[in-house]
């Protein structure tokens, strides 16, 4: 597949927040763009009024005639397709080539420089912030992101001639090892994604090996606790948030009108008074990971100090949603134990005197079995938590596996499971003071009818 030479391009999958990107980028080009996905959404929205063909039946009949007979043409499918699904398997029976997007992701990364940042947690708030730091200097990007940025309202962020590609680099299905980057990033390595990996030794494997397919000189940064792992390896930083054994990381930290400062201490001195308005700590070291990517790439203090400062934050990702004297309402993509509780943690450290309410939409059944216990004790550190059916995705039921399972291992008795249509009545009945929603299904749906509730 030689990239310059496509014509046209099909999505199977086209409303994911990985592959819209990617129909953005080839839209950029000017490249015709059609596709299916299963129900309509804010994202397929958008891509439809960017100029983007999109269907939300499965049915053969719907893929444009011109794309089938285009010999210049490319599909790309996302792995949770169902195998069913009556589109793939025509395009099969016609013997279409079928990319995965991390197939195509890597095809691209060849003709830049680029930076892989990867981790089971943080890779979406790390990597839109490097891209942003990018673009705020003269070096500026390419980016494909996991979320959409406040900054640039999308998740593809284009530049016409910089050298430089930053890319999340997704250990889901294996798919970052079409990567090889110049600069390779770890967040973490946690247990995720089991129904893949089987067990956390053959993920932590599988990132070992992403490391191992940096470019020559190539470098790589990763969280200093993972340093049993990478340490002994040749051109390698640590980052944490403020352990002063590492490389690069945070000193001063204080609060002011809910916005972090804090001093940056690197390899080769001190940036004093940094300013980030994105709430959380947990995203107070994601922004140091990024300026870590930002000083070995060569980005200057005052374009960094510029970046950080304007950076808005990424929808879903500890956004504020509203703020009145009746509630303040934050939403987040939080789905895994840790994630929670770092969710949770920074919320009650910016509202120690507030009551926090927690709406929480479970991810795959596979998660809910292998976590049910450790999802149980994050969330019990919420005063009321509320739980919604689980969001499936590409799974199929497992017996016994349900929210209502999760609710039974919690220490906190505040706790129900209801149904999506009765949340808006129980949350009204409620009235919590400060809510936090979170999860990485449709759960977003939500966000507009709970703030209307409330204005």
């Amino acid at each position: 597949m030689k990239i310059e030479q496509v014509k046209e391009v099909y999505f199977l999958g086209i409303g994911g927040i990985g592959m819209s990107a990617l129909a953005r980028y080839f839209m950029s080009k000017d490249i015709p763009v059609s596709g299916y996905d299963r129900t309509p959404s804010s994202l397929t929205n958008a891509l439809i009024k960017e100029g983007a063909i999109i269907n939300f039946e499965d049915d053969i009949d719907h893929i444009p005639i011109s794309i089938l007979n285009n010999k210049d043409s490319l599909f790309i499918y996302t792995p949770a397709i169902p195998v069913e699904n009556k589109i793939y398997l025509h395009l099969l029976d016609l013997q279409k080539k079928l990319y995965k997007r991390s197939e195509i992701l890597g095809l691209l990364s060849k003709k830049y420089k680029t930076i892989g940042i990867a981790g089971t947690h943080g890779k979406t708030t790390i990597s839109s912030i490097t891209a942003h730091l990018f673009n705020k200097s003269p070096m500026g990007c390419l980016a494909f992101l996991g979320g959409i940025t406040k900054n640039y309202n999308s998740n593809l962020i284009s530049h016409p001639n910089s050298p430089w590609m930053v890319v999340e680099a997704d250990e889901y299905d294996r798919s970052f090892l079409t990567l090889f980057p110049e600069i390779a990033l770890i967040s973490s390595m946690d247990a995720d994604h089991l129904d893949i990996y089987g067990n956390q030794e053959n993920l932590i494997r599988a990132f070992q090996q992403f490391v191992q397919q940096r470019s020559k000189n190539g470098h790589l940064i990763y969280k200093h606790n993972l340093a049993t792992y990478f340490s002994s390896l040749s051109s390698t930083f640590s980052y944490d948030m403020e352990d002063e054994k590492a490389d690069f990381y945070a000193t001063n930290i204080h609060l002011k009108n809910n916005q972090y400062h804090f001093n940056l201490s690197h390899p080769n001195g001190l940036i004093k008074d940094l300013n980030f308005p994105m709430a959380g700590k947990i995203n107070l070291e994601n922004a140091v990971a990024a300026c870590s990517i930002a000083i070995i790439s060569g980005i200057d203090e005052a374009h960094i100090r510029q970046g950080l400062n304007s950076f808005l934050g990424i929808k879903r990702r500890m956004e504020l949603i509203l703020k009145n004297k009746n509630i303040i309402y934050y939403d987040d993509y939080a789905h895994h134990p840790k994630e929670i509780n770092a969710s949770i943690d920074s919320l009650q450290q910016l509202y120690p005197d507030k009551e926090l309410s927690l709406i929480f939409q479970p991810h795959l059944y596979s998660r809910t079995q292998d976590f049910a216990a450790d999802f149980a004790k994050s969330l019990s550190k919420a005063h009321r938590i509320i739980l919604l059916d689980i969001y499936p995705a590409r799974e199929k039921p497992i017996d016994g596996v349900s929210s209502e399972s999760i609710r039974l291992l919690m220490l906190n008795k505040n706790a129900k499971t209801i149904k999506k249509e009765e949340l808006i009545k129980e949350l009204k009945n409620n009235k919590p003071e400060l809510l936090l929603s979170l999860g990485a299904g449709d759960i977003d749906r939500f966000v507009e009818p709970i703030k209307l509730a409330f204005l």
